[in-house]
């Protein structure tokens, strides 16, 4: 029995806990609003890995590309912390779900979709 490398899942963080989300990460940098922390069941919240306070505000603003978004927040991702906390997760996605959390109302055009991508091995 092989087991599963990289099951790297994303969700709202609103959304009810499932039972095989596995480790539930959030990778917000920001606590979501109206949320309670014994609600979300987070296991951990590696801010490391949440793009930068001047990147997330740029993304939101009059100039925000998600392209470009995605290249800055790549380079952010290589900085020697980052890449610590993105090894950490590889480790726990090693043959179990990682669950991503964030409070993005669209996680396909969000951090998340550039963090999920910089997980999975090339290939995966």
């Amino acid at each position: 029995m092989s087991a599963r490398s990289h099951d790297i899942r994303v969700r709202r963080v609103y959304e009810e806990p499932a039972p095989d989300d596995g480790v539930r990460v959030l990778v917000d940098r920001l606590w979501p609003r109206g949320l309670a922390k014994t609600d979300a069941r987070i296991d951990e919240w590696p801010k490391p890995l949440t793009p930068s306070t001047e990147l997330r505000r740029w993304y939101h603003g009059p100039e925000g590309d998600y392209e470009e978004f995605r290249r800055r927040y790549e380079d952010e991702l290589a900085a020697p912390e980052a890449a610590a906390a993105l090894d950490r997760l590889r480790d726990l996605a090693n043959g179990q779900t990682v669950t991503l959390l964030t409070a993005a109302k669209d996680p396909a055009t969000s951090h998340t979709s550039v963090l999920r991508r910089a997980l999975h091995p090339a290939g995966a």
